[in-house]
């Protein structure tokens, strides 16, 4: 599949919760608006919520509605492959924006973590979604992509 065609039906998926659950965003903003508390985002922090959960992404706006198209490119490569993940918007902290950056060593938002690991940008994602690695990276996570389930499905139907 060639990087235009990719694009384009990566940009024409509808975007759709992950896996019917919401995604926690809210509780992790830098000030919780009901309570008033402040959440830290320091090294050890960040470093929690990247373990938090099997795939982690923190970007420029929420899923449902990102605020950069590299974010947005994420988003739908993740869809596409049904896999459930948390997100985190850098836009609601300064300090989690610059101390993300810091963590990693990688200037650029989206930032993608799978099993707690720091995988890159939306570039190496795209990168992974094409040449069939993310497929296997999330396997060896326990997640089927619905990528490969489409595919086997229909060539158990040619079959018949």
């Amino acid at each position: 599949m060639s990087s235009i065609s990719l694009t384009r039906t990566i940009f024409s998926r509808v975007l759709m919760p992950a896996n019917g659950r919401s995604l926690l965003l809210a509780r992790l903003a830098s000030t919780n608006p009901q309570s008033g508390t402040s959440v830290s985002y320091d090294a050890d922090s960040i470093s929690k919520i990247v373990k938090s959960d099997k795939v982690v992404v923190f970007m420029k706006g929420i899923p449902d509605a990102p605020r950069c198209g590299f974010s947005n490119a994420v988003v739908q490569v993740l869809k596409m492959h049904g896999v459930p993940f948390q997100s985190h918007d850098v836009l609601s902290s300064e300090e989690l924006r610059k101390n993300i950056k810091d963590f990693t060593s990688w200037p650029t938002i989206p930032q993608i973590f799978i099993d707690g690991e720091f995988i890159g940008g939306c570039d190496i994602l795209l990168e992974k979604h094409q040449n069939g690695e993310l497929i296997e990276d999330l396997l060896k996570i326990g997640i089927k992509s619905q990528v490969l389930k489409e595919a086997q499905e229909a060539k158990d139907a040619d079959k018949k």
